[in-house]
């Protein structure tokens, strides 16, 4: 049973698994803090107080529902251009590495190719 464990939990796909939870939790915190210190600041600066604790229908508080709408929006947003760049990079780098494909016959070769073995029969 020992065995099987020490089996499950060294997999490649699992100790994958563990370390992109620990990388996604400490690039959560990096991302928290852009939206909250950066991003939130000139928000702020540009339509003002950008604090919707306040807002509320009736008695009903819905001002952190949309504080938190809001936050989601904007780490969505960075997170997709994030994602964008490091997709152009990555592709970037591959364009390099790939050889070209070589080049296919031409049609005319084809064509001479099918009247010969059609001249065969």
């Amino acid at each position: 049973m020992l065995k099987e464990l020490k089996a499950f939990l060294f997999k490649g796909n699992v100790l994958d698994l563990a370390v992109a939870v620990i990388v996604g939790a400490a690039f959560s915190a990096i991302v928290t803090s852009l939206v909250k210190d950066i991003i939130t600041p000139i928000i702020g600066m540009i339509i003002g107080t950008p604090d919707f604790s306040g807002i509320k229908i009736g008695s009903i508080m819905v001002g952190n529902f949309i504080n938190a709408v809001v936050n989601f929006l904007i780490v969505g947003t960075i997170l997709f251009f994030i994602v964008q760049a490091a997709n152009r990079v990555m592709a970037a780098g591959k364009k390099e590495e790939e050889p070209e494909a070589p080049a296919g016959p031409t049609q005319e070769e084809l064509l001479t190719e099918i009247r010969d073995l059609l001249a065969k029969k």
